[in-house]
């Protein structure tokens, strides 16, 4: 999820577990272990597809992350001595703030290695965007009802635990309308007698409301479409796309190469670039437009030249979130 969700999100849990013991430090210190992981976007291991599959790896590791639990409770304590006697609170508060950190990206489409390095398989739910404001807000409104009212106000707390217990029912939620969106998924495609190899349900940005579908075919080729929870209809209008998955013919055992196929679970995109041979991560984008598209190797006669990746930049396109919230409430749109 975004750094302001984390944030929040390890405030809320800091000022559950130790607030009314030690103040706002617990609110503190939750948001600064809330967002600690994500600081692995600062490693940078000199090549783009490295660095692409190795966010959300061991940064966001359970087992990584409890054995650095210790230490952050010794530091802790060492910068504030008075709450010495609270010494394994702040290790629960430090652990819970960093389990939820993970659990939550989870949720999203990127994939989170939470069991590196025994097992580096990229998790992800695909049940909620990388930024969702309703998610977001419930902790919101609890974290600044604790800053605004007094110490002794005991509401404060209750309202905080409320953001709390309402953003989780609000991911349990997430899941029950993808599982909804899956099944209409499903029976459309079998209407069309479309034939797919693998079907990705995938929420849009901001929102649980409308949900984007790629039905993966067997040669690469794909299906996308679109899915409201306010459709009338039950029939998803889907569109086909061609990938070239010819071109890496030659490049079976080329690193980024392998290393996308396996960490976009086969969800990608071959198309030829201007500047070479182009790869792309189908599950974070809307056709054509991709966050994470990257060149592994350049054309050449008569072989195809592996090349060391480069990352393609992508222009934000405003206007998209504009179509979508269109598409929500009108099958008619995009």
């Amino acid at each position: 999820m975004d750094s302001l969700t984390q944030i929040t999100l390890g405030a809320a849990v800091g000022e559950a577990v130790l607030g009314r013991q030690v103040g706002r430090k617990a609110m503190f210190w939750g948001a600064v272990c809330g967002t600690l992981p994500d600081l692995d976007v600062l490693i940078k291991f000199g090549d783009p597809v490295m660095d692409f599959t190795l966010h959300r790896s061991f940064s966001h590791s359970i087992f990584v992350l409890t054995l650095l639990t210790p230490f952050f409770a010794w530091l802790i304590v060492k910068l504030h001595p008075p709450d010495r006697a609270f010494k394994r609170q702040w290790a629960k508060l430090i652990w819970l703030a960093f389990m939820t950190h993970i659990f939550l990206d989870c949720f999203t489409v990127y994939g989170t290695q939470i069991f590196w390095p025994l097992w580096n398989y990229p998790i992800g739910w695909e049940s909620v965007f990388i930024i969702d404001p309703i998610y977001t807000v419930f902790l919101l409104c609890g974290v600044i009802a604790v800053l605004a009212m007094g110490r002794e106000n005991n509401l404060k707390y209750r309202l905080n635990h409320s953001g709390l217990v309402l953003s989780s029912v609000y991911l349990i939620w997430s899941i029950v309308a993808q599982q909804y969106a899956i099944k209409t998924a499903e029976a459309s495609l079998a209407r069309q007698s479309i034939q797919y190899s693998q079907l990705l349900v995938v929420a849009t940005p901001l929102n649980t409301f409308l949900w984007r579908l790629i039905a993966l075919q067997s040669d690469g080729n794909y299906y996308e479409g679109f899915y409201s929870l306010l459709d009338q209809s039950q029939n998803v209008f889907l569109e086909e796309h061609v990938s070239h998955n010819g071109l890496l013919a030659e490049l079976d055992q080329h690193w980024p190469v392998m290393r996308l196929k396996w960490f976009t679970k086969g969800f990608f995109k071959v198309w030829q670039h201007s500047d070479g041979i182009a790869m792309s991560d189908l599950r974070m984008g809307i056709e054509p437009n991709y966050v994470f598209s990257f060149i592994v190797a350049k054309s050449s006669n008569p072989h195809t030249l592996p090349i060391k990746s480069e990352r393609i930049s992508q222009k934000r396109d405003v206007a998209l979130l504009k179509k979508i919230w269109g598409r929500i409430w009108s099958s008619g749109m995009y």
